[in-house]
């Protein structure tokens, strides 16, 4: 199963890991299915670390979601280049529907033990094309806004997304 991410500087196409974090990938499409992600930002961008989006419109208007759900990265791959992981809170248990593309190998983002600074972040899906969209992103320039550091001075918006049941 695929996702595409419609952006306003092109596609990116992710593949779900559907055997290694079943339910955070349900979570992830539900949330696509619904079109939750249609017109939210890329709200954060690191260069050399990560780029974060789902959860703020333009303005940085925060949405709300529907509940946490359970970290799965204990079975989950690894933080690698091109992969996507779900953002959390410090609480391990408290992702819902922000999530972020790896733009290096982040090694210590992976599950090392169960505690609150171990358990990691868990990876759902791998960018197959459009890591060059990405490697765009990552370069944009950022600022503060509010109390986001980081944030995009021009939006970079996901305008929709298809989800692709067969691929």
């Amino acid at each position: 199963m695929q996702v595409v991410l419609h952006t306003n500087y092109g596609d990116i196409t992710l593949a779900m890991h559907t055997e290694t974090a079943p339910k955070t990938v349900e979570n992830f499409l539900q949330y696509a299915r619904d079109g939750f992600y249609e017109n939210t930002l890329f709200h954060r961008v690191i260069d050399n670390f990560m780029v974060q989006g789902g959860g703020f419109e333009p303005g940085m208007s925060q949405k709300d979601t529907r509940g946490t759900i359970e970290n799965e990265a204990k079975t989950a791959q690894p933080n690698r280049t091109g992969t996507v992981a779900m953002a959390r809170t410090p609480d391990p248990h408290s992702a819902s529907s922000q999530f972020f593309i790896n733009v290096n190998d982040n090694h210590f983002l992976d599950f090392q033990n169960e505690t609150p600074n171990g358990f990691g972040y868990c990876v759902f899906a791998e960018v197959v094309e459009g890591m060059d969209v990405v490697n765009n992103i990552k370069g944009v320039k950022t600022s503060t806004a509010g109390f986001h550091a980081d944030v995009p001075v021009e939006d970079v918006v996901i305008k929709s997304v298809t989800v692709q049941e067969n691929a």
